[in-house]
């Protein structure tokens, strides 16, 4: 049981005369929403401190993957991540013959490590207080209390301690990207003219990969804007699904458009539109698809820290290509060869082109995600709702993906070389991450069919 001492035997009072009811954390089962707020918690605050996409995707995967071991040692058939993830040594273990209450110790991990990551740190420290209040209120007794949050915190440092070796630090220092005119090279785009963002990224260990370049994709086609060369119909494609893009098309770009950087210009003022990045859309419907699915606790937390995983090693290898290649953006090209008065429906996101982030980071996720829960899972997507977009609905993760991928292309912001290209990369990454964390391949369950046995009802 989740509060069980670690033998297995509970000291209980005596039972002479009337026996007081057990306290609520005893004979209620935990309660997988309290993980579901704490990293939406994490998610706002992300939001509120504008993350780049890559650094969102970094958060996520330290702060779930704490989560989940901390939450662990409750559940005997889920495997420690140490040894399967890069340089994770074992977890700290509870203390044998002494009573905690996992979930939480789950919650505290989570928070601990996303607190530690953020900018905004006071606003998930009010939270945790507020958290730790519901769990007093459930009737966890002080020392169990106590000892809980303790166990979190252990499970925290050492996800922080092996988190502060994987050079992100360091590349906090590294020069910014340098701009040439070099012809094809990207260059900085209106209305802000931001710098290029992470260019370092791939100096990050990875979480599963054996390294940023293992699966590099083929290089996008050669800068030659003679009318009528391969990379010219790329560019002119562009410019025309932009002239002419139905209604569909453009609700679609601006669902999956994801980017915090988004800039509004008024007078001599600027100022942002804060909103989530792709990876945060990603685990959005982690929640959806585990609130779908009845999953519990530990299989949500799970959820998350596979999701995540996949995520940020799909940015790692996405960034690695996108500073390889350099490539410049579709508004610069069209603008000086086509139409210096066209504009994308989107708004050019600070970083080169190829290959396409949301087709790269989508498809790794969404491998993950069938892996989990299964093919044929059909859902409502309400993560854009609060950022005054509709739900759009899919029948299955990889359908959401191939959407979120093409909408770059609607949008105005990439090439079809870059969103067919980074599929392949996503779909690469997806597949090792899964192989490496010893899961279920959705390729084997498409050939099983749709029916075929999601990851926590299958033999561990």
């Amino acid at each position: 049981m989740i509060w069980r001492t670690m033998t297995g035997a509970l000291l209980l009072g005596a039972m002479v005369g009337c026996a007081r009811p057990e306290p609520a954390y005893r004979t209620q089962p935990p309660d997988p929403e309290w993980l579901h707020e704490a990293v939406k918690q994490v998610t706002d605050v992300m939001v509120h401190d504008i993350f780049s996409p890559p650094q969102a995707s970094r958060v996520y995967a330290y702060a779930s993957i704490a989560a989940y071991e901390a939450l662990r040692p409750a559940y005997p058939g889920y495997r420690s991540l140490a040894g399967r993830l890069n340089d994770l040594q074992p977890v700290p273990e509870p203390e044998p013959d002494q009573t905690y209450y996992f979930p939480l110790a789950g919650v505290q991990a989570l928070l601990r490590v996303g607190q530690a990551m953020v900018f905004t740190e006071d606003r998930i420290a009010a939270y945790r207080d507020r958290v730790h209040a519901r769990f007093r209120a459930l009737g966890v007794p002080e020392p169990v209390f106590a000892r809980s949050v303790a166990y979190g915190d252990a499970v925290a440092a050492h996800i922080l301690a092996w988190a502060d070796q994987d050079r992100y630090r360091e590349t906090r220092s590294y020069p910014k990207y340098t701009v040439t005119d070099a012809p094809g090279r990207w260059r900085p785009t209106p209305p802000a003219y931001l710098d290029g963002i992470e260019p370092h990224w791939r100096e990050i260990r990875p979480f599963v990969l054996d390294s940023a370049a293992q699966f590099a994709p083929p290089p996008p086609l050669p800068y030659d804007m003679t009318p009528g060369s391969p990379f010219y119909e790329q560019v002119r494609e562009v410019y025309e699904v932009g002239l002419g893009l139905t209604e569909e098309q453009a609700a679609i770009a601006a669902f999956w458009d994801c980017n915090p950087y988004v800039m509004h210009t008024r007078g001599h003022a600027m100022f942002a539109t804060k909103k989530i990045t792709p990876g945060g859309h990603w685990i959005g419907i982690t929640a959806i698809a585990a609130r779908q699915t009845g999953a519990d606790l530990m299989q949500a937390a799970e959820a998350y820290a596979v999701t995540s995983i996949a995520l940020a090693d799909a940015f790692i290898s996405n960034w690695d290509e996108k500073y390889r290649s350099n490539l410049v953006r579709p508004e610069t090209v069209i603008n000086q060869h086509l139409d210096e008065a066209w504009t994308p429906l989107l708004q050019t996101p600070p970083f080169p082109e190829y290959t396409s982030g949301h087709s790269v980071i989508s498809t790794a996720a969404a491998l993950a995600l069938t892996a989990l829960f299964g093919e044929a899972v059909a859902f409502d997507d309400t993560t854009e709702v609060e950022y005054g977009l509709p739900v759009r609905s899919f029948t299955s993760f990889v359908e959401a993906s191939q959407e979120a991928a093409i909408s770059r292309l609607y949008g105005g912001i990439h090439y079809r070389m870059a969103v067919e290209h980074g599929v392949e990369q996503g779909r690469a990454v997806g597949r090792f991450v899964l192989d490496r964390l010893g899961m279920p391949s959705p390729a084997l369950a498409a050939e099983q069919g749709p029916d075929a046995t999601p990851r926590w009802t299958a033999a561990r």
